[in-house]
């Protein structure tokens, strides 16, 4: 962060924080702080940078993770299951996917789109196995938000594992969700 040193009282402000508090988190005397916003001293290289980690690490929010944010009530289907109840279980739900489970292992995904492209006059004879898309990203709760989000560009949702075992999805819907 570039900051201009004349501007600290304005920055300490907003941080909510007393001379005395910053000094404290800054590592300086809190009449060395006290001098420097009132303009009767221009501080050292070595205070500055000081002021400068001090204000960095009180700004630093850490990035979300995937844990976060993901939906934990996973709604599946298996591989041999109608698309005609696939279709009921998605309209019912208001879900766009669903993943494919086979004992326990995900092993791939059926989506709106991939019904839609399919003869939809034979679609009462389909089983999932005859549309499923191979399977989304498998990636583990502490994944950050900025990774979800650049997968979720190329992918419908992504899996979170845990153990090997699906704790959750995170969908675009809910990427969205999370930021506003």
């Amino acid at each position: 962060m570039v900051f201009d040193i004349t501007q600290l009282r304005k920055i300490r402000k907003k941080l909510d924080l007393t001379q005395h508090q910053f000094a404290k988190q800054s590592g300086i005397s809190q009449s060395m702080i006290a001098k420097i916003e009132s303009e009767k001293l221009d501080p050292t290289y070595s205070y500055v940078k000081k002021i400068e980690n001090a204000i960095n690490s009180l700004t630093k929010h850490e990035e979300k993770q995937a844990k976060d944010i993901m939906i934990k009530k996973v709604i599946t289907v298996k591989q041999n299951d109608k698309v005609s109840d696939v279709v009921r279980l998605m309209t019912r739900h208001d879900i766009s996917q669903l993943p494919v489970i086979t004992k326990g292992k995900v092993i791939g995904l059926v989506t709106e789109s991939s019904i839609l492209e399919k003869n939809l006059e034979g679609i009462k004879n389909l089983k999932v196995k005859d549309l499923m898309m191979e399977t989304p990203p498998l990636i583990s709760q502490n994944t950050k938000i900025s990774v979800v989000s650049s997968l979720l560009k190329h992918f419908p949702i992504v899996l979170i594992l845990e153990k090997g075992k699906m704790v959750g999805l995170i969908a675009k819907s809910d990427l969205l969700k999370a930021i506003v």
